[in-house]
């Protein structure tokens, strides 16, 4: 069989293109696109070239690059607020435009990088903060977009370059997110993969990115399990890890504010920020009312011996923690797979139960809210201390009696202690002070910001430029 000169100059033509696409699959550079990789050790090694071009850039132009960050992402956030929810199948998107939302106006920047002097007889002594390199930071599903962009923020005003290792499960959002973190950093003419990820991160790619050579600090945000293979690597670690907040109740409160403020901390994104009212401790004396008001502000009680079955049934795994599947769901979707046609409307299911429950001891994350009696606020912080598993992460009271909060907060020892509000206040929304996603209980740096991500260095001059 003959083969005509136009089939031979399609068969060449065809055989160029496998050979190209094989050639850029061998060529690092030409697989990146505003940060994005296919392999961790390039974009490794690409963050850590830009990172030797940072060095270059001034106070004021980090400035500028962040200030790009924030008004970018500001373009974007329903983009991601809605990517966020529909990839990985959890949380509330207008909570998620909130959450974007506040990261990009609460995060701290190059104003959070402040010296120290000393002066005397002996001379002068300066004390800088100065960046670590190359930080591999490691983000969860749960709150992903805002977790990159607060660290991307507070990182790259620190001086550092970063290497973000996505959750599987919000890979894609995590992707776009960087991409749009790299776009405002070209706009603001800062250095090209100073933000770096991979396309599909896996747990083997995260080794590497965490005991990589060139990665000279390591953020890890998320589960126990992650935190700790960061703080086995030897490196300098920033771990977050997870949370089990109780909020208790004493008879002092406001009880109506108490109700209203911890159905909207607990149903916050559905449940899934680790700051979140994860159990209710009540004085058995304004227990009823208190449930009573809970119902007022969206909540469903589910009192049927039956129907808390079937509901242990269905949002609890063989182990006894949390079922994934309904991690981050909406209340009413909760509601239906136990046969309760609700009102779409409710912001979460309240359930009174024992102390040893394990919708009171595991972290559910989710909109479903235990409340355990007790007889006096000797029993209630008792019970806080041993539920709250010493994770140090965050506790809420409601109370009128400044004894009692002070006698709670120096009991559980949080970093986070709210007085009085909802969950989410302790992270600077509808209240004072920065925000952060990324709360380092384990390592003990607390909320973190740009001075986190810095190392202290000492200039000292002796017997020179003392004046006084």
């Amino acid at each position: 069989m003959s083969i005509g000169m136009s089939q031979i100059e399609e068969i060449i033509k065809k055989v160029m293109i496998e050979i190209s696409e094989e050639s850029k699959n061998k060529n690092p550079a030409s697989q990146n696109r505003l940060g994005i990789f296919d392999d961790m050790n390039d974009a490794i090694e690409a963050a850590w070239v830009a990172k030797q071009e940072f060095t270059k850039y001034s106070l004021e132009d980090r400035a500028k690059i962040t200030e790009s960050i924030k008004q970018e992402i500001g373009k974007n956030i329903e983009v991601i607020s809605k990517m966020a929810v529909e990839e990985t199948g959890m949380g509330r998107y207008e909570h998620k435009v909130l959450k974007n939302r506040l990261v990009i106006e609460k995060t701290p920047g190059v104003e959070d990088l402040k010296s120290e002097v000393f002066s005397g007889d002996g001379g002068l002594t300066l004390i800088e903060l100065s960046p670590f390199g190359v930080i591999g930071a490691i983000a969860p599903s749960t709150n992903p977009t805002e977790t990159i962009i607060c660290n991307s923020i507070g990182m790259i005003a620190a001086g550092n370059s970063v290497v973000f290792g996505p959750h599987p499960g919000a890979k894609d959002v995590s992707v776009k997110t960087v991409e749009i973190i790299n776009e405002a950093i070209e706009k603001a003419n800062g250095p090209k993969n100073l933000i770096t990820t991979i396309r599909r991160p896996t747990i083997e790619k995260a080794q590497i990115l965490m005991n990589h050579e060139k990665i000279n600090m390591i953020c890890a945000t998320g589960g126990p399990g992650v935190v700790k293979a960061a703080m086995s690597t030897g490196k300098k670690a920033i771990g977050a890890g997870a949370g089990n907040p109780p909020a208790v109740v004493d008879s002092t409160a406001d009880i109506e504010k108490a109700a209203k403020d911890i159905i909207n901390g607990c149903s916050f994104d559905n449940n899934l920020p680790c700051i979140a009212e994860k159990e209710v401790i009540a004085e058995d004396r304004i227990a009823d009312y208190l449930i009573f008001c809970m119902k007022k502000n969206s909540a469903y009680e589910i009192k049927d011996d039956e129907l808390l079955k079937k509901l242990e049934n269905l949002v609890l795994d063989e182990k006894g923690g949390p079922d994934r599947a309904f991690i981050g769901k909406n209340a009413d979707y909760i509601l239906k797979h136990i046969g309760v046609d609700y009102d779409k409307n409710v912001k979460a299911i309240i359930v009174e139960v024992d102390r040893k429950h394990p919708f009171v001891t595991e972290e559910l994350m989710m909109p479903v809210l235990p409340i355990v009696r007790v007889k006096n606020i000797d029993e209630a912080i008792e019970l806080a201390v041993k539920v709250e598993h010493g994770n140090r992460h965050t506790a809420i009271m409601h109370s009128k009696n400044i004894d009692n909060l002070t006698r709670l907060a120096r009991a559980i020892q949080t970093t986070i202690f709210v007085k009085n509000g909802p969950s989410y206040a302790g992270i600077g929304y509808g209240a004072e002070g920065y925000t952060t996603f990324t709360i380092a209980g384990p390592t003990g740096e607390g909320l973190t910001s740009a001075k986190t991500f810095t190392r202290k260095r000492r200039c000292v001059l002796v017997e020179g430029f003392s004046i006084k």
